[in-house]
């Protein structure tokens, strides 16, 4: 996937959204966020963030209009092509989605895994994530034992662990206090400071207040511009 600063890295053209029986999650989203940005997210519980950020891995299809990622229209991608394109998105789900069975440690690695990294680069990447987000004691522990927030930390570390193009967050600090938030967002800021495209969905407005990125809402099923982003 491209790096190239200017190059479009998301493409949604009059996106909708709608679940049975009745309800209209997105209505006619267009929006184009260049590659090396970072972008958040903002809108009321149940404005349809996640929603948002779903049909960006085809984890979910729009009902309506064209998705691109990179230039490619992914509602066309199958086997090859899609695997390609999720080993190329991280994403760190708000449920977390952890295998509640395996270590913190064999959690991180399962992305670098299938991507055929080398054992001394996965076990080399693992510590270095855990140092990162302060969970190097929890390294060997089941993460159906962890707490919330330690859970959530997990999360982020396993979407980012292959160095993805494109990264998206839902809401990565809702169990986390102030410190454990700063310490994810300067991750989240290095990461994108080297090169990543980041979306953040969230509810939580101190991580965004002193940043200049841009800032959209989703409101009523469609998306608002509160303010232009500056191209790091």
């Amino acid at each position: 996937m491209s790096n190239q600063p200017n190059s479009t890295m998301v493409e949604l053209i009059k996106v909708s959204k709608h679940y049975h029986p009745n309800i209209q999650a997105l209505t006619d989203v267009s929006i184009s966020i260049r590659s090396g940005e970072m972008v958040f997210i903002t809108g009321r519980s149940g404005a349809g963030k996640t929603t948002f950020l779903k049909l960006l891995c085809k984890m979910e299809l729009p009902t309506r209009g064209m998705v691109e990622i990179d230039g490619i229209d992914i509602r066309r991608l199958r086997g090859k092509g899609l695997a390609i394109l999720r080993q190329n998105i991280g994403v760190a789900y708000q449920d977390f989605k952890l295998l509640t069975d395996r270590t913190v440690a064999e959690n991180i690695a399962v992305s670098m895994e299938v991507s055929y990294r080398k054992p001394n680069q996965i076990r080399k990447r693992v510590k270095t994530l855990l140092e990162e987000l302060d969970l190097t004691d929890k390294h060997n522990s089941m993460t159906g034992d962890l707490s919330r927030g330690e859970q959530q930390r997990v999360a982020l570390a396993r979407a980012v662990a292959n160095s993805p193009s494109l990264i998206l967050v839902d809401e990565p600090t809702g169990n986390l206090d102030s410190a454990t938030t700063e310490r994810v967002m300067t991750m989240i800021k290095n990461l994108h400071q080297a090169g990543a495209t980041v979306l953040i969905a969230t509810h939580d407005h101190t991580i965004y207040r002193n940043t200049d990125d841009r800032l959209l809402e989703l409101r009523g099923g469609q998306m608002y511009q509160l303010r232009d982003g500056v191209m790091q």
